[in-house]
């Protein structure tokens, strides 16, 4: 059989330095490339124009919203999203041809191991080489509406992970790194207080401590080097702001 039609669909914003790799290796592949733009002032939008006829100009809802809006523009059953700091090697997507090429298909999510790049290597263990549910079958489909950390829901999961990894350029550098966790941190916090949880600065220097074990220890980033390190420092501070936040947001609610 030939392999099933594919839609992809990627959300944007100022992405102009890097965004070409990605629509590089989606271009010429897949059937349908959907792209939101959400206000970019530095070209993106006009370097995307030249990759599809499917560009769309946006305001920001968030990150689940924002995905939910490009989802339904997908015209396949089977869709893949992407973001713009991603790319899918040949072998990846030789090997995504022949699982979406069987006769008979039993799974619904494709899971692609992260290759992900922090200062020209990639990291070969902790949370950024979890594999990423990135494609899937569009019928029922939709993204949770949270301002980040937007988890896919699809009815009767059934998934199959590749051999091969999606390679993930997530930070452009030292700064981008640190932004970036403290932005995520402080929306993932908004999002619990809409919620009405609660927190405390003793809690948030608990999780400062145990998230650093958890991905130094157990999760083997002393095996990375001095890369682990520096991510396991990275990801216990996300979890102190994130819960620091939430607890800043509570308190400013009682002198209101």
């Amino acid at each position: 059989m030939t392999r099933r039609d594919i839609s992809c669909f990627l959300i944007v914003c100022n992405e102009a330095d890097r965004i070409e790799r990605c629509l590089d290796s989606l271009a010429s592949w897949v059937d349908q490339l959907v792209i939101l733009d959400s206000g970019s002032t530095d070209g993106t939008l006009e370097i995307c124009q030249r990759y599809s006829q499917d560009v769309f100009s946006t305001d920001w809802p968030g990150f689940g919203a924002q995905r939910n809006r490009a989802l339904e523009k997908c015209r396949h059953d089977w869709v893949l999203n992407i973001d713009a700091d991603e790319e899918l090697s040949d072998a990846l997507k030789e090997e995504i041809d022949e699982l979406l090429s069987r006769e008979e298909i039993d799974f619904n999510l494709v899971k692609m191991p992260w290759r992900t790049m922090l200062f020209g290597k990639a990291l070969k263990f902790g949370r950024y080489t979890s594999p990423q549910g990135k494609l899937f079958k569009k019928a029922g489909a939709a993204f949770k509406q949270r301002s980040v950390h937007e988890t896919l829901i699809l009815p009767g999961e059934k998934s199959v992970t590749t051999r091969h990894s999606l390679t993930h350029h997530s930070w452009r550098d030292y700064r981008h790194l640190i932004d970036k966790h403290t932005s995520y941190a402080m929306l993932s916090a908004q999002d619990k207080f809409r919620a009405g949880k609660k927190s405390s600065l003793a809690y948030a220097m608990l999780r400062l401590s145990t998230d650093f074990i958890h991905h130094y220890i157990f999760r083997l980033g002393l095996l990375d080097g001095w890369r682990g390190l520096l991510m396991a420092v990275v990801l216990a501070q996300y979890a102190f702001h994130k819960y620091a936040c939430l607890w800043a947001l509570n308190q400013t609610k009682k002198t209101l």
